[in-house]
């Protein structure tokens, strides 16, 4: 049931930003789990959707499945530095209760340094403040060391991943998400990501496939969880309104 109703949301929120949309270029995404050697141009904004499935045990999928949505602007303050505001709901489906709920807000920053291939390693430093609306939830801090290198039209990229905790007596945790893609053309790119926690031993792998138009992108991508410890499954969906 929810699952309509998702789609109704998702729908609506997308034909209302088409409105404002303009061309589709400035951080076109050719991952859903990966970030890039990408920032936002000096004064162009963006704003961006996300929804993200997560199925504990697909055996079980009436028992318990969740959705978040995601609503981002990111503005780019220079060539190389952006700063962006989410904000975040979350439905929750098990047999017992529905439940949909405003779950936070996040800030986040990207600094990347020269340009593509001007050193061995195109790097990116991203910084994120979480900040969750259950104040008995820790806040956290989450910083990420983006490491990207193309190779004529296929890409790669690593992203090294740390969350601390900052109240509330929260936990540190080591990440990462992986990429890689090929680009077909300027509207198509088809790649693998990989995602884990080293922390909690929970890893995932699965493809991803990226598409840009003239006034928004969209990106679509499926993890498939590689131990009892992860989930059996999990989806994302972003588009992109450059404006």
């Amino acid at each position: 049931m929810f699952l309509t109703n998702g789609k109704r949301r998702a729908g609506t929120l997308v034909l209302l930003v088409l409105f404002v949309a303009g061309p589709a270029s400035a951080d076109r995404r050719g991952y859903v789990w990966t970030y890039e050697y990408m920032t936002m141009p000096k004064g162009t904004s963006e704003l961006e959707y996300y929804l993200t499935a997560r199925v504990p045990d697909l055996h079980k999928y009436d028992d318990r499945n969740t959705w978040e949505h995601q609503v981002e602007y990111e503005y780019g303050l220079t060539d190389h530095w952006d700063v962006a505001v989410y904000q975040r709901w979350e439905h929750t489906n098990t047999l017992a209760d529905d439940e949909f709920e405003y779950t936070g807000t996040k800030l986040r920053t990207r600094y990347r340094f020269g340009e593509k291939g001007m050193y061995p390693v195109d790097t990116l430093l991203y910084l994120e403040y979480i900040r969750p609306d259950d104040s008995d939830s820790s806040e956290v801090l989450e910083g990420k060391l983006i490491l990207a290198k193309d190779f004529g039209k296929i890409n790669v990229a690593w992203n090294q991943i740390v969350e601390d905790g900052i109240t509330n007596d929260g936990e540190t945790e080591h990440a990462y998400a992986a990429g890689l893609n090929y680009e077909f053309n300027p509207t198509w790119k088809l790649g693998l990501e990989s995602t884990g926690n080293l922390t909690d031993d929970k890893y995932y792998l699965g493809p991803t496939v990226s598409w840009s138009g003239e006034k928004f992108w969209v990106a679509l991508g499926g993890l498939r969880g590689l131990n009892d410890r992860s989930d059996d499954l999990r989806t994302r969906l972003i588009a992109g309104f450059p404006f």
